[in-house]
């Protein structure tokens, strides 16, 4: 028996993306840049995407650019807005993606801005004084929080934030990677700058996103090279990709809530079933419906010799996730999020992310070989 739970990794390709995919990929072949017939299809057809995915967010389709996935689109907020408007101070949190967190160390680094985190709390819920706080200290800043985070679930109120960057006339960009289709996002309201998508979360291809621009910013091209994408952002387009992106956000749209509905109640079950289970366990980051990204669940694992082993035991058994353990004093690399909350390295965890195509029965069997894990 084969069960991927590795959802928040990646996504398998929705039957109906990839049927929206072969139909571009076998009858458009032209470069969008060209102006022959060929070329004006396959326009057509990236400005159709565009205006989807732009109502869907309720947003004008001049402010979706589409990228190669979401670490380009956070490379393109935070470096361009740096360059355009002269940041000198980013806030961040220590929980943040790898995508954000390297390129504000990068430009730390390299003497372009000076780098403050906001407290996060045990679950990894920031602290909403400090960021007034340094807001206040340090007001017009470049602020990059994310929506949910991607290992341990705990969600963000951005409106809050957005709200808290406009009073300090800072710059904010939100890495909305692992909630784009998995929420209904209004940009008409949110007060956010930039936010990004990667379509392979959300049962779409990999190699395409977007980036949401904020009509209020003007910033200059991460990747120069051509005038694709309105001159901001060099390279011909992905067309095969950018169809099956506009298709994925149109099919989550359709049912968000029905599909939210259900996945939660497995993540619900998984909890309850894996306590019965094993009840010394615990989760990582927050698990309240209303505080918790319902595509994942982080488990924290009892002691256990050979604890690096619990993953491996897993897909012996056929079941694909993830995990880690918190850092232990530079003797291993761990989990930058769990070292951030405190997590104790000597505990394993594991990463359940859930879709729509899993079940309650592979749910049992899951729990059946953690339990056994436990019982040898």
């Amino acid at each position: 028996m084969k069960i991927y739970l590795d959802n928040a990794a990646t996504t398998p390709l929705a039957p109906e993306v990839k049927q929206a995919m072969l139909e571009v990929m076998e009858n458009e072949y032209g470069n969008p840049s060209s102006i022959h017939a060929y070329g004006r299809q396959a326009r057509t057809l990236v400005e159709k995407a565009r205006k989807t995915v732009a109502s869907l967010l309720n947003t004008a389709p001049a402010n979706i650019f589409f990228t190669s996935g979401g670490t380009e689109a956070d490379n393109m907020a935070i470096r361009c807005a740096v360059e355009a408007y002269q940041l000198t101070h980013a806030i961040t949190s220590k929980t943040e993606h790898h995508a954000v967190l390297h390129t504000l160390e990068m430009l730390e680094q390299k003497g372009v801005l000076r780098l403050s985190y906001v407290d996060v709390d045990e679950k990894g819920n920031i602290s909403f004084e400090h960021l007034e706080q340094l807001l206040a200290n340090n007001p017009r800043s470049l602020v990059s929080l994310m929506h949910a985070n991607n290992e341990i679930a705990t969600l963000t109120n951005i409106g809050r934030v957005g709200e808290l960057c406009e009073k300090f006339n800072a710059i904010y960009h939100s890495d909305t990677v692992q909630t784009m289709g998995h929420y209904r996002h209004d940009l008409s309201t949110l007060k956010a700058h930039f936010v990004v998508c990667s379509a392979h979360k959300l049962h779409g291809p990999k190699g395409v996103g977007f980036i949401y621009v904020n009509p209020s910013v003007k910033i200059k091209p991460l990747l120069y090279g051509g005038a694709q994408e309105r001159n901001m952002r060099g390279g011909t387009e992905n067309i095969y990709g950018i169809a099956g992106l506009a298709k994925a956000l149109e099919l989550a749209y359709a049912d968000l809530e029905k599909h939210a509905a259900y996945i939660q109640d497995l993540k619900s079950y998984a909890m309850e079933q894996l306590k019965l289970a094993v009840p010394e366990i615990n989760f990582n980051g927050e698990t309240d419906a209303d505080k918790s990204l319902y595509t994942v669940l982080n488990v924290r694992f009892p002691k256990m010799e050979m604890g690096d082993m619990l993953l491996f035991k897993l897909d012996i058994a056929g079941i694909s996730a993830s995990g880690g353990s918190a850092c232990s004093s530079g003797s291993n690399i761990g989990s930058h999020v769990l070292t951030a909350i405190g997590g104790n390295p000597d505990h394993p965890s594991v990463r359940f992310s859930f879709s729509k195509y899993n079940t309650k029965e592979e749910i049992d069997y899951v729990v059946q070989k953690v339990k056994e894990v436990f019982m040898e």
